[in-house]
């Protein structure tokens, strides 16, 4: 899959204990990802942050949080993102959910594995 110029990046926040039938909610979500052929997806682990409840998380030890924030990324083509979006209607309670226009500059994935890493010759 080829992704050049304009594009679309879906943002979702929420808390790392939340779960979707005893999983981590950015798993399922990643994976619902990758069931629908979405270009790729991240999940970024924040150290500090507050939502709607104004509740700060905080990752520092005098006042250890178990629901720090989590952010999920995901860049693809605008009806792709679109046509994603009611799969997440069902699975977040709590949470932001953000879209934003981007313009993809450079998206290039590793080659299929032939036995040969970085700078490594296969023996």
């Amino acid at each position: 899959m080829r992704l050049h110029g304009r594009a679309r990046r879906l943002t979702i926040f929420i808390g790392d204990t939340d779960q979707h039938h005893h999983r981590p909610l950015y798993t399922e979500i990643v994976h619902r990802a990758h069931e629908h052929g979405l270009a790729g997806a991240s999940v970024f682990h924040g150290i500090e942050g507050y939502g709607a409840s104004s509740h700060i998380h905080t990752t520092r030890i005098l006042s250890l949080s178990d629901d720090l924030p989590v952010a999920i990324v995901i860049v693809d083509a605008e009806d792709r993102i679109e046509a994603f979006l009611p799969e997440l209607d069902g699975l977040i309670d709590e949470g932001l959910v953000i879209i934003d226009d981007v313009e993809v500059y450079r998206y290039a994935g590793r080659a299929k594995d032939t036995g040969r890493r970085r700078g490594k010759e296969a023996p």
